[in-house]
């Protein structure tokens, strides 16, 4: 099922209510982000670093707990635009139009990310 992400701010809203009582306060759900992105962070040097995984059934089911840790990470930010009162919507497109102006020839023009022609 597709939804819109104010679609998901208001879905993640709904859980919290229901399911989680309320929401923890915003230093706790900063030091949750912190974990999760931990998390995120030990996967993607387990699976496309030089770390290895402790056990094969983790190497073999990587992919799907990096899809997991992104959704944690993803969910732990709505709480916070949430009880923030942060439209996600909103915030995302004035920083994609910022990064538009700010680099428009930026990337373009560094010849660090062209190979040699």
């Amino acid at each position: 099922m597709k939804m819109t992400i104010n679609e998901w701010q208001a879905k993640v809203d709904t859980w919290i209510r229901s399911y989680g009582v309320r929401y923890f306060d915003e230093m706790t759900n900063t030091l949750v982000l912190t974990e999760e992105v931990g998390e995120f962070a030990r996967l993607i040097a387990r699976h496309y670093g030089e770390q290895s995984f402790k056990n094969a059934n983790d190497a073999e089911r990587a992919p799907e707990l990096i899809r997991e840790e992104l959704a944690d990470i993803f969910f732990v930010l709505t709480c916070l635009a949430n009880q923030m009162g942060i439209d996600i919507t909103e915030i995302l497109e004035r920083n994609l139009l910022k990064k538009t102006t700010r680099d428009a020839t930026r990337h373009l023009d560094n010849t660090k990310l062209h190979p040699e022609e």
